[in-house]
């Protein structure tokens, strides 16, 4: 994340004043901030002081980035938070989607084979006809004649 987290040091919470003092903002600021951006939301002890983790020290310093460097208003600011959830949720989110599809798309193939499977599986029903039929689909006729007829019909089609 941008704001240079390498300098936050390694711990599992942080006070307002090494906050204030990584991100080079008064703690005022900071408090202020909480309030604008509902994503910054640090715990509070049992003495009622605030305690950062890690997540939110990195979020300060990329609300500070926004803000002080690349010059966003607060409003804007919080606009390319939402973006860039969306930006992180999306690839996962697209990916369960397709990984359902695909599977869903797998489970109906399979089911379809099976069924093929069996349908081809059983014995056919009934006995063979023994009635031959012609190409055209129609039946054979005994009488020459009636082949000549067809046969001449069959050459123009």
């Amino acid at each position: 994340m941008p704001g240079k987290p390498d300098k936050i040091p390694d711990k599992l919470y942080f006070r307002i004043g090494e906050v204030a003092r990584l991100c080079g903002v008064p703690a005022y600021v900071l408090r202020f901030w909480e309030s604008e951006f509902p994503n910054l939301k640090p715990n509070k002890g049992g003495t009622g002081q605030r305690l950062y983790r890690r997540r939110d020290v990195e979020m300060a310093l990329r609300i500070k980035q926004l803000l002080y460097d690349e010059g966003y208003t607060i409003a804007g600011a919080r606009q390319a938070f939402k973006t860039e959830q969306r930006q992180k949720d999306a690839p996962a989110t697209l990916f369960r989607v397709e990984e359902t599809t695909d599977r869903s798309k797998m489970d109906s193939i399979r089911r379809e084979v099976r069924s093929l499977v069996e349908m081809l599986s059983q014995p056919p029903v009934g006995p063979p006809t023994t009635t031959k039929r012609r190409a055209s689909g129609r039946k054979a006729s005994k009488n020459p004649e009636d082949s000549e007829k067809h046969n001449t019909t069959d050459r123009l089609f």
